[in-house]
């Protein structure tokens, strides 16, 4: 089954169990529109950061292994077909490696993931009534939960910005010694 198909369902069964709720329709709506979507969009995310994230790595570790192998073939008088791989090899796990490095495609999947898991957590307390909004009722659970969302929202744009993003900028205004 593809992501697209995979979010597709989770997501009807998920606006089913919205829909299930006794919750005036406005919260319904609200609920769909910003914590449901918001997960989707993460996923999402995080899927892509993934893909991209193992394609380089994988680039990176299996070049890494290959180059040495090559090299010594070419020991001498090598095969020119042999040197020229092995310098095509060797611009793919640089270039592999930059742009992993650039991108942070590791940190931005990490970051997603952590921030959809936070997201579902409280999201599945608030469905089932359980921690923070036990005793309650939906309607009167529901503007807790709308604040936490929010909470988590403005949290995960802080951490990105200071650990995904200002990383990045740090690392670019260090002068270089070459």
């Amino acid at each position: 089954m593809n992501k697209t198909t995979d979010h597709g369902l989770k997501r009807a069964e998920m606006d089913q169990l919205i829909n299930a709720i006794e919750l005036p329709e406005l919260n319904k709506q609200f609920l769909r529109a910003r914590w449901l979507e918001q997960i989707t969009w993460m996923e999402e995310k995080a899927l892509d950061a993934l893909w991209w994230y193992r394609v380089l790595r994988l680039a990176t570790i299996i070049g890494g292994v290959i180059v040495p192998a090559l090299v010594s073939w070419t020991v001498g008088d090598g095969d020119d077909l042999i040197k020229a791989l092995t310098f095509i090899i060797s611009l793919v796990v640089a270039l592999s490696a930059a742009v992993e490095e650039f991108f942070r495609y590791g940190e931005r999947w990490r970051h997603y993931r952590r921030t959809v898991e936070s997201l579902k957590s409280e999201g599945w307390q608030f469905l089932q009534l359980s921690g923070p909004y036990v005793n309650m009722t939906h309607s009167q659970a529901y503007p807790a939960f709308a604040t936490r969302v929010e909470e988590l929202s403005r949290e995960e744009v802080d951490r990105y910005m200071t650990q995904v993003a200002k990383d990045k900028k740090e690392e670019d205004r260090i002068p270089s010694t070459t």
